[in-house]
């Protein structure tokens, strides 16, 4: 089916999440009527909601499996661009991460096939790829996920593709994302500004962060561009950057550069698999697990090749600049001294 011309009416799940919430916010500025499909399990969930809501973005407060729901959001949609997932739960079983991020995206698909959706982008993560890759990867590299969000995203694409033959679809691998709003990386600022950072191992892995605009960018052309329909694209910043190069950015942004402090990873490796068998069984999330620690030792260098000649897709903030801009954001937030 042709989407029609500007604008594109655009339901986004997952728009409680950093990068749902960005996005929402930026295609709506740019005109685009949208849905945001939201879950709320904190209070920055919720902020995030009221701020859409302030902005005049409808918000449908519904999980995945909430079919009638969901149905009724999906009516008179042009594109739905997926990015609810399960990803940061560590103290759950993998069998919660397959029914959320692989039955859920199978009912999204199934909903928006009947509803008349012109387009499915789907929001996967590079995590397909694994650990310890070497060279660089695109597309058509080899996925070898090694954790339960990693292996039900690689499964979730597979289920994407099934309904390829019945609905436009898109796949974008999204790499770290990072910028204002973003939570995550909230601790790394703080602790570089009070000089309480250090590096486990060697800091020498890399990273090839996107800033949230940059990809919202690539998101927003992948729900509309022409040659993207039945393609898989990663969506990456146009820098790598070594795990110290990072932290010393950041730092200069905080303004406490100095000099990096190292300390064994082998350590913390060994006491993250205690933790994971210790607080997992029970149902409670461990305050050190591996995948916390894929920061220092995962390392990545992609080809955005792909993006770029069928979206138009070209990352344009350099890391330093958009670390700048987040540490701006946390101080008008009173996150950051």
């Amino acid at each position: 089916m042709d989407l029609p011309s500007n604008p594109t009416r655009l339901c986004i799940t997952g728009a409680s999440g950093f990068i749902g919430w960005r996005l929402a916010q930026l295609a709506a500025a740019d005109g685009h009527p949208v849905t945001a499909l939201a879950a709320v399990n904190n209070p920055v969930e919720q902020n995030r909601c009221d701020t859409l809501t302030a902005a005049g973005v409808p918000v449908v407060i519904a999980p995945l499996d909430d079919r009638a729901r969901i149905e009724q959001a999906l009516r008179d949609q042009d594109v739905i661009v997926h990015l609810a997932a399960a990803q940061h739960e560590a103290h759950q079983p993998e069998s919660y991460f397959h029914r959320v991020n692989v039955d859920g995206t199978r009912t999204l698909l199934e909903l928006a096939a009947k509803s008349g959706v012109k387009r499915f982008v789907y929001g996967s993560t590079i995590g397909v790829y694994g650990s310890l890759a070497h060279g660089v990867l695109d597309e058509t590299s080899p996925l070898a996920p090694d954790n339960p969000y990693g292996r039900t995203k690689a499964a979730a694409e597979a289920v994407v593709r099934e309904f390829s033959s019945t609905l436009p679809v898109v796949i974008a691998r999204i790499s770290e994302t990072y910028g204002p709003g973003d939570m995550r990386l909230l601790k790394l600022f703080r602790a570089l500004q009070r000089g309480r950072y250090v590096t486990l191992g060697n800091g020498a892995n890399h990273h090839q962060l996107v800033y949230v605009d940059d990809l919202a960018r690539g998101l927003l052309a992948a729900a509309r561009a022409k040659d993207a329909v039945g393609a898989t694209f990663v969506l990456a910043g146009a820098q790598s950057v070594t795990t110290d190069e990072m932290a010393a950015a950041i730092a200069a942004a905080v303004n406490q550069p100095g000099a990096i402090r190292h300390v064994p990873l082998w350590p913390f490796a060994i006491a993250a698999v205690a933790m994971e068998k210790t607080f997992s069984p029970l149902g409670l999330r461990p305050p050190l697990h591996r995948r916390r620690l894929d920061f220092f030792r995962k390392s990545f260098r992609f080809s955005t090749a792909a993006a770029d000649r069928l979206l138009g897709f070209r990352a344009e903030i350099p890391f330093a600049e958009g670390a700048r801009r987040t540490a701006q954001w946390y101080r008008e937030q009173r996150l950051l001294g």
